[in-house]
């Protein structure tokens, strides 16, 4: 089946993973979702990932990250620009999540970002999605 927004199906994956406390999530693969999981592992949102291939377009393994074995390292995962509505911001206006605790993950003309490293780089893009 087409999914219309496969960014947001992505994160719906790893949410509900999260609150079913499971250790791992199989999702299907694209070169988008596999930067948004390098942001993540960059982050220290995830343990680790990795794209297992397949005759199709492959699967997107990631590995969540819990403390003391049931509370898990996200608390919230959320899309902020959609196929319907596109949020860009510049390089002074990127958002910061819980004051600095989660991240904001950004696609720049360099690639995919976090809000720290645009804003070391100077700059700006579409807001992916945020994590905290």
């Amino acid at each position: 089946m087409a999914v219309s927004d496969p960014v947001a199906d992505f994160l719906t994956c790893v949410r509900n993973a999260v609150r079913a406390r499971q250790r791992k999530v199989d999702v299907p693969a694209s070169r988008l979702k596999t930067e948004i999981a390098k942001a993540l592992l960059r982050g220290r949102f995830i343990n680790n990932f990795k794209v297992i291939e397949d005759r199709q377009q492959g699967i997107l393994r990631v590995y969540l990250k819990y403390v003391d074995e049931d509370v898990s390292v996200i608390n919230g995962i959320r899309r902020v620009s959609t196929p319907g509505r596109r949020v860009y911001v510049g390089k002074a206006k990127i958002p910061r999540v819980m004051g600095g605790l989660g991240t904001t993950i950004l696609s720049t003309p360099r690639g995919l970002m976090t809000d720290r490293e645009a804003r070391e780089a100077g700059l700006g893009g579409e807001i992916l999605c945020q994590v905290w």
